[in-house]
């Protein structure tokens, strides 16, 4: 009778065991339902420190449509790089979490670990890539934006000669306009006046009120300065010193790399990059 007693209470225990178990699974399972998926065991992006919490964190300054704004009264982010770093997230398995920071501080951003990676219409240098790495995924050059039917007669960075023009700060623009001043100022040819601005529709705010003569930026975000100006400003329809813009990530981070790297080969091979681009008339700078 004794034994019998003891072996039910052992079988009790087991049942209690059990039920248990499965109540600490069902628990689980409700916690996974809930969170961010993880990306596929043996895929490059689960082997990247940066995204195992689910999460992609891209810094940007999103005031520079058509690559990345916000939507008009809103803090929608919109553009390219919002697109396609969303496209990205998919194949990934993460979601996205935008970060706007200024571009003049953002590759210091980057390096104290703000965000995993930046997306801010940055051109790819020599002096970018001894502080970063880069995953190139767009060319672009510059072009000028000035008043309807181009008063002045721009056709070049040359022929800014006296004129005051806009710039945004830190962007490759203002190197060139530096390198022009440099060639003019050796010919004895009245220098640029260089007005910096934090963001590119400020230097444009200018142009439109008469206090600039010409805003110089990225050739995609000129056009479409000029298509939103309602004819009262045009592209000269240069497209300088074409170069890609890359996708900043910190020389650390080899294993996020590989898994950009590997996400934008998906999305080119399945055709939505070639689609996001079209999206946004980016076509011609396609990098294959």
């Amino acid at each position: 009778m004794h034994r019998r007693r003891w072996f039910q209470l052992l079988c009790a225990g087991a049942a209690i065991a059990a039920l248990v178990l499965l109540a600490a699974c069902g628990s689980e399972n409700k916690k996974q339902e809930v969170s961010n998926t993880p990306a596929a065991s043996g895929t490059t992006a689960a082997t990247a420190p940066e995204l195992k919490d689910g999460v992609l964190q891209v810094g940007s300054d999103i005031a520079y449509a058509p690559i990345e704004f916000f939507e008009e009264g809103t803090q929608n982010p919109q553009g390219l790089d919002i697109d396609l770093a969303n496209a990205m997230a998919d194949v990934l398995g993460v979601r996205v979490e935008f970060i706007n920071s200024g571009f003049d501080g953002i590759i210091g951003a980057l390096d104290v670990k703000r965000f995993d990676i930046l997306m801010s219409a940055m051109t790819v240098t020599d002096k970018r890539l001894k502080q970063i790495d880069f995953v190139p995924y767009l060319n672009a050059g510059t072009d000028i934006l000035v008043a309807k039917g181009n008063p002045k007669n721009i056709k070049s960075i040359e022929d800014l000669s006296g004129l005051t023009v806009g710039v945004q700060i830190a962007t490759i623009q203002v190197t060139q306009l530096e390198d022009a001043n440099t060639k003019l100022k050796a010919a004895n040819k009245p220098e640029i006046d260089v007005l910096t601005f934090d963001q590119n529709p400020l230097a444009v705010e200018q142009l439109r009120n008469g206090r600039a003569d010409a805003v110089i930026a990225d050739s995609p975000v000129v056009s479409n300065d000029a298509r939103l100006s309602d004819g009262k400003l045009e592209a000269v329809g240069l497209n300088i010193e074409a170069a890609p813009y890359g996708i900043g990530i910190r020389k650390d981070s080899t294993e996020l790399k590989a898994a950009i790297e590997d996400a934008l080969q998906k999305l080119e091979a399945n055709g939505k990059y070639a689609e996001i681009l079209a999206n946004w008339g980016l076509e011609n700078g396609a990098i294959k």
